[in-house]
């Protein structure tokens, strides 16, 4: 896995808020700034702390009812469920 690829398959340093708002998922262990307060990301959280795995990419849930409880706002359906596929796409090459 890449090094700024997070759990659930975002490249980090493609987002508009790496560098600015957060050094991404991995740097600061899930812990990014739309997180509550020293609390992890919740996907973050499942699959690292609770599942002990890499990412979600060997997850026999993904995507996750999780992953849709945390979906950005910015995204319409179609866009999220279209990032969505190809996030799962990125982890299962991984």
């Amino acid at each position: 896995m890449r090094e700024n690829t997070s759990v659930c398959g975002i490249e980090c340093s493609e987002c508009y808020c790496y560098d600015k708002m957060c050094n991404g998922c991995n740097a600061c262990e899930g812990k990014v700034f739309y997180a509550p307060e020293g609390k992890a990301c919740p996907i973050y959280d499942c699959v690292r702390n609770s599942k002990g795995m890499q990412n979600c990419g060997k997850c026999d849930e993904v995507p996750c009812k999780i992953w849709f409880d945390t979906r950005d706002p910015k995204f319409s359906d179609e866009e999220f469920n279209e990032n969505v596929a190809i996030r799962v796409q990125s982890l299962k090459k991984e």
